[in-house]
């Protein structure tokens, strides 16, 4: 099975409904294709540990319910997801596991219906056995060995002789743990496999690394322990010296799979002649006839198993080195995305900004009208057949002698356009001038304004039978007016003692913006309709 299955989908969609983020992460992390988690969903996750508002019992407990499924992929990428946010999430994380009772019991899993079914239900029993171990680890010392500090400064050199020795057998246990995987290059076969084989790689190297440590500073206290000390303490190299060997084997298996070569630490082991002087003290305490070393010459041996060690934790620092590296290359590459991004989404955005209503103070003209609007509202006028001015009501106003009032300055638009002192200059301003959205013009141009006009008085308004399509209608300035692009309201002449652009006496032939009652008389005028 190749891809998201059905299942899958069904699943992600679910907890995309219910508005769970992390369960949706978990589901998309621990699909049936056969792959590795995907980097992601990884990286979600990891983010969500480090959020205190995310409850973390819930997110591992969502891992453990994906490992009650049937399907050896899925069980396998959820214990990768776990493994991987107990290496690279937060430590509270990890310590919730270490605080469970149990964790995976999966030691009786087995696939039966896929074709790789059986090989990788193997796989999956030992994976959970060293997860279980990596946290009874935590739960026991408090610590990951694997995220420790080294050095000679560090957690396993400074440590005293009792709790060395209680410390050391815990790190053993993990490590048996983890070797006992036991793949050889043949069984990795899959993506899923691989990307689990890739964590253990990391975290040996960083197991024994503390290991490594922790037995310099046993040889170096060695020869002043007391007897159960020495016998304890014996047996631990003896033990590490095994390990060693099978850590080996360990690592040619990684290079064999394509780990570069740089990335696999060399493994220095102390003479053989150290293991002999250790025996001879332990034998010398215990009160048995044995020929000891003289101390010069045992202090020469232990100077030179120390060096070798010393040279291992050196190699082994190497990894650590070159994927900090590697993160903090990543992580300035995430932050030059983040530069760019913003920039992308506004350019890709920038329209959306033209639907919205712009923001216009009250000192400045009136709003604007939507040019995508105008322009729907002239095709549909030509569609109908009658130009923009044609057959509408045309008022006839009370007469009187307007006061001379200057031509009034050329509006400004906000967009940036200079509005003509007549709608249908202003319109095609606004539709870019473009022929089709032009308003057609079938009557000579009545400027008003001048000394010598008259407005004309009617005393009734009369009705008469309603016309095929509307009059046109003339407003004088005394009449209460929709505001359009460069008319500005009366009250908003003087405001805090700036003149703005003046009402215009003018004479406007445009189309009427219908009121909700078109049978209301308008106030200010009375109209007679012919």
């Amino acid at each position: 099975m190749s891809g998201q299955s059905i299942t899958d989908r069904i699943t992600a969609a679910q907890h995309s409904m219910t508005g769970s983020a992390i369960s949706k992460a978990v589901c998309k992390a621990t699909t049936h294709e056969i792959s590795g988690p995907k980097k992601k969903h990884l990286d979600y996750l990891i983010h969500c540990t480090n959020e205190m508002n995310v409850n973390i019992p819930q997110l591992a407990d969502t891992l453990f319910e994906r490992t009650a499924n049937s399907s050896w992929v899925v069980v396998f990428k959820a214990l990768i997801a776990t493994h991987h946010l107990m290496m690279y999430g937060n430590e509270r994380f990890t310590q919730y596991l270490a605080s469970r009772n149990t964790l995976f019991n999966l030691n009786n899993f087995l696939d039966k219906g896929a074709l790789q079914g059986y090989d990788m239900s193997t796989f999956i029993r030992r994976y959970s056995r060293y997860l279980n171990e990596k946290a009874m680890s935590y739960r026991l010392v408090a610590v990951d060995f694997t995220k420790m500090k080294r050095g000679i400064d560090g957690v396993m050199r400074t440590m005293n002789t009792e709790k060395l020795i209680k410390t050391l057998p815990i790190i053993q246990n993990q490590l048996d743990a983890l070797l006992d995987f036991q793949a050889n290059p043949n069984e990795l076969t899959n993506g899923v496999i691989n990307s689990a084989f890739m964590l253990l790689f990391k975290d040996s190297i960083r197991l024994f690394a503390a290991y490594n440590e922790g037995v310099i500073n046993l040889l170096e206290k060695y020869f002043d322990m007391k007897k159960n000390q020495c016998k304890d303490a014996l047996e631990i190299y003896k033990k590490f010296l095994y390990r060693m060997t099978k850590l080996s084997e360990f690592l040619k298996v990684a290079e064999q799979v394509g780990i570069d070569q740089g990335d696999i630490p060399d493994l220095s082991q102390a003479p053989s002649s150290l293991l002999e002087a250790l025996e001879q003290h332990l034998a010398s305490l215990e009160g048995k006839k044995t020929k000891e070393m003289n101390a010069d010459t045992r202090a020469s041996t232990l100077s030179s198993a120390v060096s070798s060690l010393s040279s291992t934790g050196m190699s082994f620092s190497r990894m650590d080195e070159k994927e900090k590296q590697l993160a903090l290359e990543e992580e300035q590459a995430r932050l030059q995305a983040l530069k760019v991004i913003p920039w992308i989404h506004f350019d890709l955005n920038s329209d959306l900004f033209d639907l919205q209503p712009a923001f216009i103070p009250a000192i400045q003209s009136t709003p604007s009208i939507s040019n995508t609007n105008t322009y729907l509202h002239v095709q549909e006028l030509s569609s109908l057949g009658f130009d923009a001015l044609g057959d509408l009501l045309k008022p006839t106003a009370p007469t009187h002698t307007a006061p001379h009032v200057p031509a009034p300055q050329m509006p400004v638009h906000p967009g940036g356009k200079l509005l003509a002192n007549d709608l249908d200059s202003s319109l095609a301003n606004l539709v870019g001038s473009k022929p089709e959205m032009l308003w057609n013009q079938t009557g000579e141009k009545k400027l008003t304004g001048g000394q010598n006009w008259q407005n004309k008085t009617m005393s009734t308004t009369q009705w008469g039978p309603a016309p095929l399509a509307p009059a046109p209608m003339a407003f004088p300035i005394t009449t209460p007016q929709v505001p359009v692009y460069g008319m500005v309201p009366p009250q908003m002449a003087q405001m805090g003692g700036v003149p703005v652009v003046a009402p215009q006496p003018m004479m406007y032939n445009q189309p009427v913006l219908r009121p909700t009652n078109p049978f209301a008389p308008m106030p200010g005028a009375q109209m007679q309709f012919m």
